[in-house]
């Protein structure tokens, strides 16, 4: 039996006194896409922060690939196989294209695939080959969140973790972004997606996780959205 990517079990989190996220349990399948969403404040980036251990954060459980995490430092959480892709994109602006990624590349340690050299983030994202010497401060935003993305895979992970990678994006520049991350899913490559597009998200996840005020408001399979308009406008807010 394959084991979950990411499980978590009894998630709570906080900043200083705020109690943030609610004895959360989710569990990303090996492989799998999770679609987490919720209105702004529902806590999505902070499961996010939690998970990689930039939040505090107390869990009965947190494993990744049945191993845990715990407590553990971002930096240790990345060397297991995390990738982030965070929001805001956090690209080194004094740096070219090339060297962004080149900086970040690391081999797979552990990996169920075989990761990124430059010639497969210039594969997925033309534009970046085009502009490997430009940079990556004067990119266009929709270039720089393919920058950050790829950045992110050239660090080999076994788990990718995005956060609102369409947030300010053209629908160009979307379209773009969304094939990439399914071409990626096909790969067998774990992904959670954190995204305010909804139209997004549901192209792209298997399964999805609904937050509200920090604590868990729906989780199952993409099609339960699909097929249930008012749940969507119920939990999200629109349809």
């Amino acid at each position: 039996m394959a084991t979950d990517a990411i499980c978590i079990e009894g998630l709570n989190a906080f900043y200083g006194d705020s109690h943030v996220i609610h004895d959360l349990s989710l569990n990303v399948r090996s492989g799998g896409v999770l679609g987490l969403l919720g209105r702004n404040g529902a806590g999505k980036s902070t499961t996010i922060g939690a998970i990689i251990g930039l939040v505090q954060a107390q869990a009965r459980s947190l494993t990744l690939f049945g191993d845990s995490i715990l407590g553990l430092s971002p930096e240790r959480v990345s060397r297991k196989g995390v990738g982030v892709v965070p929001q805001g994109r956090r690209i080194f602006p004094s740096l070219t294209v090339q060297e962004n990624l080149t900086v970040a590349a690391r081999g797979p340690a552990d990996s169920g695939w075989s990761g990124w050299e430059l010639k497969d983030a210039y594969s997925a994202f033309p534009r970046l080959e085009e502009r490997q010497r430009q940079f990556a401060g004067s990119l266009s935003g929709g270039e720089q969140q393919m920058l950050a993305i790829s950045r992110a895979l050239m660090t080999s992970p076994r788990l990718l973790l995005l956060d609102e990678p369409s947030e300010g994006l053209a629908p160009q520049i979307v379209a773009e972004v969304g094939r990439v991350l399914k071409d990626l899913s096909r790969t067998g490559l774990s992904i959670v997606l954190v995204e305010q597009n909804i139209k997004l998200a549901m192209e792209i996840a298997d399964d999805v996780v609904i937050l509200n005020n920090g604590r868990l408001a729906h989780a199952g399979p993409v099609e339960s959205l699909r097929a249930d308009d008012g749940l969507v406008e119920q939990l999200l807010g629109v349809y």
